[in-house]
């Protein structure tokens, strides 16, 4: 296999993704040509947050790609079951798997309900596992197979998981499947990596969760994910695999040196995010305020 220069044909199966981060790659690679297949829950507006499945999946097609909504709840293994075969029968197979839906709580052990406990741990660690078990059936016959998870990178300092530790640990496991499936489907030619922002992004999940406006301004656009998503996607999956990428890192890495674009109008230190370890924030230029 080698690195190839487009997605165009490869069909992507994307958990989430009806808005925010997930919308944002499946836009960049539908202006590749590449089919993407958005599972979701959000069949109906969110009077909180913009965008639903049929939306993302006219802005896919506007994009220049072909998209397939559907309704999916990736806690429920018929379900996954189901449109996974959807998607099969629509676009003949799938070429990229990537786990894009999670679910957050920065909350402290007393103030984590087990309703919301189970959520997190059901949507991030074990969605990212059955989504991706249950696609490598595909996978395995793709000649260019790649799982993404949107997840960070396993720093064990103690700082990650004092404020939130239902939370790291959910979030965790999704990275836990980027180091064991990484190796495991080595055989198999598939490449599985991490994706991971080292800011702040702006998304709405963001402004309502972490900080409103003011936290908007401190962040990067989901476009630097999207681009790096991209950049990692068109690797050759047997070389490119069980890596933990943080976008600007990796990006500087490739041979991008201007990020302004993702900060439009903004000049000042940008919000660090969450899991970053302090020699990535080191290594790279960029003015970043660690938030921890």
């Amino acid at each position: 296999m080698a690195d190839i220069k487009s997605l165009q044909g490869k069909t992507i199966f994307m958990s989430g993704g009806s808005r925010g981060i997930g919308l944002a790659i499946a836009i960049r690679a539908a202006q590749d040509g590449a089919n993407v297949a958005i599972a979701a829950k959000t069949a109906e507006p969110h009077p909180k947050l913009p965008g639903t499945i049929y939306t993302a999946a006219k802005e896919i097609e506007d994009a220049g790609g072909q998209a397939l909504p559907l309704i999916c709840d990736i806690r429920d293994e018929d379900n996954v079951q189901a449109v996974i075969d959807q998607t099969v029968e629509k676009f003949g197979g799938i070429d990229i798997c990537i786990n894009n839906a999670s679910a957050i709580s920065m909350t402290g052990t007393e103030a984590t309900s087990m309703k919301r406990y189970d959520l997190m741990a059901q949507v991030n660690a074990r969605g990212t596992f059955l989504v991706s078990k249950l696609c490598l059936p595909f996978l395995k016959k793709s000649d260019h197979a790649h799982i993404l998870n949107l997840s960070p990178p396993l720093d064990m300092s103690p700082k990650w998981f004092k404020n939130h530790t239902a939370y790291t640990m959910a979030k965790y496991g999704m990275s836990m499947c980027t180091l064991g499936m990484a190796e495991e489907f080595k055989t198999f030619g598939i490449g599985v990596n991490s994706l991971w922002p080292l800011t702040a992004i702006d998304t709405a999940a963001v402004r309502n969760v972490l900080g409103g406006d003011q936290m908007a301004k401190l962040s990067r656009t989901p476009e630097i994910l999207s681009d790096c998503a991209h950049m990692m996607l068109i690797k050759d999956p047997t070389e490119f695999t069980g890596q933990f990428i943080v976008d600007e890192q990796f990006m500087r890495a490739e041979g991008i040196t201007d990020f302004a674009k993702y900060a439009p109008g903004y000049d000042g230190p940008l919000a660090g995010d969450f899991f970053v370890p302090d020699e990535v924030f080191d290594a790279v230029p960029t003015k970043v305020m660690k938030g921890y």
